[in-house]
């Protein structure tokens, strides 16, 4: 990076100012002072208080003005009454960052908002109010309203609650953990989770990053900075909140926003886990290089008690018990286990020797269908837990498996339990805890290879955004809302949704003449934007097969519906063709906006069979094929499309098909604010829409970005383009994706030694692979990767490239270009450039910022052409500093 980021004065002053520091028993100013004085905090320590001369021996300056020095950190521990005269006063001293670690009225928003005003004015950044402080133990900084000595190590914690901080600090400090930096956020009122992942990503001394997250209020920024980091860095999460509370609540019914935070993670590829001890088991798993390969697991045991709570925790998790093989049966059957069945759990029986526990694991191993083995020990007087560790230290050795182990017990099993500890194999008191881990660590490895996807539009071209903003706009004009089943049909056909033919009938005789050119047999649905289920309101009715029914079908829908609902709008009778589908099943496909996280996708069950927020998948759009299936192979959806009594198993290919136009309506209208397809009738067949309800807004504020209605940014299908160059060759211009990590490996290598000098600015003789997945697997939000591609199928190569990401201050961005050797002198280098920088100044960046080398007088020539200045370099004199403001 071309500068420290923009936050360190804030996570790493090199002063601090503690306002209200004081000597007074029980006041929050002295435990503060107090903890920075005994931590041996290294950089300047000054205490603030007009009611003291000194604090602990210390001078103590009546206002951060007397100080006499630009201060990097004021902790603020004083009433709320002076809280916006010492945000004055911190701007006018030049302080640059202020913790508030008194608590504010959530309800008082204008005082929130004067504090930030005051502080934007002054040039002061605010981590609170309600903040614990911050902690970094290696810089003996210990800012915090804490007494719990904090170790120094390398796992990072951010929270939003004080009281969770502290609990997990406790947590931490009773199982000798450590951590690089220690981070209250509270309220967030200015700095929030965003900025501080981007920290954390550059701090060298961490290396995973531990979140406790209360709320979500900017969801782009928190996405895009959470899927970023993961990318560098593990990052393990704790979210309360999982289940509805309130009187209309079912017991422990799932919240619709836990759901959708759920999806979210799984896009952000974090593990998300639900108590402070799964936080630090997931974090020692991860860092010991434990790799679960899937989530399917077997369970060694000597006695069937321990196997029997195990399994029991796997299934309450949906973990799945692998199935032996006929092989693997055979193989244990000879190991002598007594009257235990060769099943799993497998019992090695009370008497279970060092030799039978390794016997079995290494006929497990043997198995292709086992990843993952859970080993329980329980005390027993036949068994030695010393010897048996021993032999599980040694055989982890010989076998591809990932293992567990749970020694049950207290003193007994505490030798055994060290020896494992030492040799880095997970070790637990309790099977469940353990099975937790698994499910845990398999689903980090699982969603960070969800983060790999790049999803953008998915429709052939033509077929989709162009046509169907017409549709929606011609509806804006005439202040329309809800779309008829027609109109919606319509919406989803030009995305490419198979959907079943809709006319409406306004008038019983129009119905006759309807039925007829549709062709029997027929559904008739009340029309109506007043009703979202129309066949609890008497409106449908089914298999009409000849005109009397039709002439009767119509009056009586009208008649129900009327004696039902009395109020609402009646526009007519739908008709369309009844499906005769004997193996279908009846799905529900919807779109909703979250007031969080925008829109979402969720899919279950259908029809009568419909069931609540736990009965269905939910994913964040934009989707891809491999998204799409990871949808459909949700526990919720895969059962209802299996072959299952009879009935052949439902078309994937089909239903993902539907899923991807889904999600390419959803991000390209952003009007529609609700989505509906129930039934969606799948069979073996394919899938169609039967019928279908869309909601649109009218509220939608106007912007450049246009999908700032979505948590995650589509893959930037409209920047692609076709250039002919100045020697008549043709290239094609497209944003980077996660499978162009081949062609980019490629392009290095035919690269000559002077033009990788220039691009890295050293000499460099192989890629390695993490920086050619950080070259490919950009978050198109705040990255953009410019790649230019020359010839077709297998011929094509990559010939040229230009990025930038987000500089360290927040507001500009960093760019490199490299252009092929035998693609240079042609003009390429300067039409990338310009394309970069459009997109850059699209976002909204202040700059554009690059670093070149002195004795690169090409690219300084093409710099300067291009509208940036060539300054010295602050730090390196064999470098220049080139800039081009972006806007004004």
């Amino acid at each position: 990076m071309l500068n420290a980021h923009y936050l360190k004065s804030l996570f790493e002053p090199a002063s601090v100012a503690v306002i209200g520091a004081s000597e007074e028993a029980h006041s929050v100013g002295r435990v503060i002072f107090r903890n920075l004085v005994e931590g041996g905090f290294r950089g300047g320590l000054h205490a603030v208080n007009p009611k003291h001369e000194t604090v602990f021996g210390r001078p103590c300056h009546r206002s951060v003005d007397e100080i006499g020095r630009r201060i990097d950190l004021a902790i603020i521990a004083t009433p709320v009454r002076t809280l916006h005269a010492l945000i004055e006063q911190c701007g006018r001293a030049g302080v640059r960052n202020a913790v508030i670690v008194t608590a504010l009225d959530p309800a008082d928003s204008a005082l929130h908002g004067r504090l930030l005003e005051t502080a934007r004015s002054g040039g002061v950044r605010l981590l609170g109010p309600g903040s614990l402080g911050i902690l970094r133990p290696a810089d003996g900084l210990n800012a915090a309203l804490t007494r719990i000595s904090v170790a120094s190590g390398d796992l990072a914690l951010v929270s939003q609650s004080g009281a969770m901080c502290s609990v997990v600090l406790d947590w931490a400090a009773t199982h000798q953990i450590g951590f690089s930096s220690v981070i209250s956020l509270s309220a967030a009122m200015d700095v929030d989770f965003g900025e501080t992942l981007d920290y954390l990503v550059h701090d060298e001394r961490t290396r995973y990053i531990l979140l406790h997250v209360d709320r979500v209020r900017n969801a782009r920024h928190f996405m895009s900075a959470l899927r970023s980091a993961a990318r560098i860095k593990p990052i393990i999460l704790l979210k309360p909140g999982r289940h509805e509370h309130g009187r209309n609540a079912a017991l422990g019914e799932v919240s619709l926003a836990d759901a959708v935070f759920d999806a979210a993670m799984r896009r952000a590829g974090v593990v998300r886990v639900q108590n402070v001890a799964q936080l630090f088991f997931a974090a020692r798993a991860l860092a010991s290089g434990f790799r679960p390969r899937v989530e399917q697991l077997a369970i060694v045991t000597n006695g069937g008690g321990p196997g029997a709570i195990a399994a029991d925790r796997a299934g309450d998790l949906g973990a799945t018990l692998v199935e032996l093989s006929a092989r693997t049966r055979e193989a244990l059957a000879a190991l002598r286990l007594g009257s235990a069945a060769a099943t799993n759990p497998l019992d090695l029986g009370g008497d279970a020797s060092p030799q039978r526990y390794r016997d079995a694991i290494l006929a497990l191993a043997d198995d292709p269908a086992i990843g993952n083995v859970l080993v329980i020990l329980s005390p027993h007087a036949l068994t030695d837990p010393v010897e048996i560790a021993q032999a599980i230290v040694d055989v982890s050795r010989e076998v591809r498996l990932a293992l567990c182990c749970s020694w049950m017990g207290g003193g007994q099993v505490a030798e055994g339990r060290a020896l494992l500890e030492q040799a880095g194999i997970p070790v637990f008191h309790a099977p469940e805890t353990a099975v937790e881990l698994f499910h845990n660590v398999s689903k980090f490895y699982r969603h960070q290879a969800l983060l790999l996807q790049t999803a953008g539009q998915s429709a052939p071209a033509g077929r989709s955004g162009g046509g169907a903003r017409l549709l929606v706009e011609a509806l804006l004009n005439q202040r329309r809302t809800v779309l008829s089943a027609m109109e919606s049909k319509a919406l989803l056909r030009s995305f490419g949704v198979p959907v079943t033919q809709t006319m409406v009938a306004r008038d019983v005789t129009e119905a006759l003449f309807v039925a007829e050119q549709v062709g029997f047999p027929v559904v008739m649905k009340v029309d109506s934007p007043d009703l979202t289920h129309k066949s609890e309101a008497g409106g449908v009715r089914l298999d009409l097969s000849a005109t009397e029914s039709v002439w009767s079908a119509y009056n009586d829908i009208v008649a129900s519906v009327r004696l039902r609902h009395p109020d609402v709008r009646i526009a007519g009778v739908s008709i369309e063709p009844y499906l005769e589908r004997p193996h279908a099943r009846e799905l529900r496909l919807a779109v909703f906006r979250d007031p969080v996280f925008g829109p979402v996708i969720s899919l279950g069950a259908g029809g009568a069979a419909a069931g609540h927020v736990a009965d269905r998948a939910h994913a964040l759009p934009p989707l891809n094929g491999v998204l799409a299936r990871d949808l459909i192979d949700a526990a919720q959806v895969a059962q209802l499309l299996d072959r299952c009594a009879g009935l052949p198993a439902v078309d994937r290919d089909a239903l993902e098909r539907v899923l991807l136009a889904v999600s390419d309506l959803a991000c390209e209208l952003p009007w529609v604010s609700e989505l509906v397809i129930d039934p969606l009738i799948a069979d073996e067949q394919g899938a169609i829409v039967a019928d279908a309800r869309i909601v649109i807004d009218h509220g939608l504020p106007a912007g450049s970005d246009r999908y700032a209605h979505m948590a995650i940014h589509p893959y930037p299908g409209h920047l692609v383009q076709d250039w002919k160059m100045s020697d008549g060759r043709s290239v094609r211009v497209r944003p980077v994706r996660p499978e162009d990590a081949g062609k980019v490996q490629d392009f290095f290598d035919r690269m000559s030694p002077e033009t990788r000098y220039y691009r890295f600015m050293e000499a460099i003789e192989e890629l390695p692979a993490g920086l050619i997945a950080r070259f490919t697997q950009i978050d198109y939000d705040r990255e953009m990767a410019l790649i230019t591609l020359s010839g077709a199928g297998d011929d094509e190569s990559m010939v040229g490239s230009a990025r930038y990401s987000l500089a360290p201050d927040g507001e500009s961005v960093e760019f490199a270009l490299v252009v092929a050797d035998d693609w240079q002198r042609f003009g390429l280098g300067r039409r990338l450039m310009g394309a970069l920088i459009d997109c850059a100044r699209s976002k909204g960046y202040r700059s554009i910022v690059g670093d070149v080398l002195g004795n690169n007088p090409k690219m300084l020539r093409l710099m300067h052409s291009l509208g940036f200045s060539v300054q010295p370099h602050p730090e390196e004199n064999t470098l220049r500093r080139v800039v081009k403001p972006l806007h004004g």
